[in-house]
Order: structure tokens, then C-alpha cells, then sequence
């Protein structure tokens, strides 16, 4: 265990924040998928109207974690929280970082009343995998579902088409 603080982020934390993304996008094998920016994530997490939050992990004077999440609506269920990333930067990881902030996510969930949590895990992370079921996470492997994306172009094409 290492000495860390848990907080909600602000809006001077998005260079940390984007670097994190960028080096989970990089443990995950896609290193060349983080196409936001700086200043979409300021826009969209602490404009007007907040599309996403975050809690923030410091430790030894630095930004080492991030738990980043947002609000959802199932038709079977009501509100739900989705956690979008949980990320501790390699040297951290292990020492109770990334518990904590799984702890913040779903006190916030609780907070909140949501029905559910959800987030997604990559199958080869066993590590994750065996974390989240210590936790009583339920992990499915839907094979009768499939996860359908479009981005900016797709969407783009199709319609003027």
C-alpha cells in the first residue's frame, strides 16, 4: 500500500488526465486510437453541461490514477454509471490505488442510487478480470451481442449517401 488521495478532477488535471488515457490506450495495444484533445476534454467535462467526470489518485505529489465514468439510462433497468477507463500508471499499480479508486466509482454509484454499474474488460487482462471478480462483478461473455460503433466519418458517409 502507498499513501494516495482520492478527489474528483479539475479542469487543470486534463494534461494528466490525457496522459493516462494515452498510456491505458497504449497498454490495451492501441496506441494510436486517443484522438481527443485537451480542449475537447475540458469542453466536455467541465463546460455547462458535464458529458463525463472523474476521480483523480494522487500520490508523492503526482496525478497516478483516474476512474472516468459517465451517467447512462437502461430501458431495463433506470440509471446506470458506466466507467469508461480505470487506469493506475505502471509504477503504482498493486499498491491499493486502483482499489480506491474502484471504491470512489462505486460510492459514487450508491450516492447516486443507479441501478447498475457497467463497464467493459478486455479479455487477455487477467489481472482486471481477477480484480473485478474478487469484487462480485459478474463478468458475461455475450456471444450473441456484439458491439456496434460508427465514427465521425461513418456517420458522415451514411448519411450523405
Amino acid at each position: 500500500m502507498i499513501n494516495h488521495n482520492i478527489r474528483k478532477a479539475i479542469k487543470e488535471d486534463v494534461p494528466d488526465i490525457l496522459r493516462l488515457l494515452i498510456e491505458l490506450a497504449v497498454f490495451e495495444k492501441e496506441p494510436d486510437s486517443v484522438k481527443i484533445t485537451e480542449e475537447e476534454l475540458i469542453k466536455d467535462g467541465f463546460g455547462d453541461k458535464p458529458r463525463y467526470e472523474c476521480f483523480i489518485a494522487e500520490a508523492e505529489n503526482e496525478i497516478v490514477g483516474l476512474a472516468f465514468f459517465t451517467e447512462r439510462y437502461s430501458t431495463w433497468v433506470g440509471d446506470t454509471l458506466h466507467l469508461e477507463d480505470l487506469i493506475v500508471t505502471q509504477k503504482y499499480r498493486g499498491k491499493g490505488v486502483g482499489l480506491s479508486l474502484y471504491k470512489a466509482f462505486l460510492n459514487e454509484a450508491k450516492n447516486r442510487g443507479a441501478n447498475r454499474v457497467e463497464w467493459s474488460v478486455l479479455d487477455w487482462n487477467k489481472s482486471a478480470i481477477d480484480f473485478y471478480k474478487k469484487s462480485g462483478a459478474q463478468i458475461e461473455s455475450l456471444k450473441s451481442w456484439k458491439i456496434v460503433r460508427m465514427d465521425k466519418e461513418s456517420i458522415n458517409n451514411f448519411l450523405d449517401s
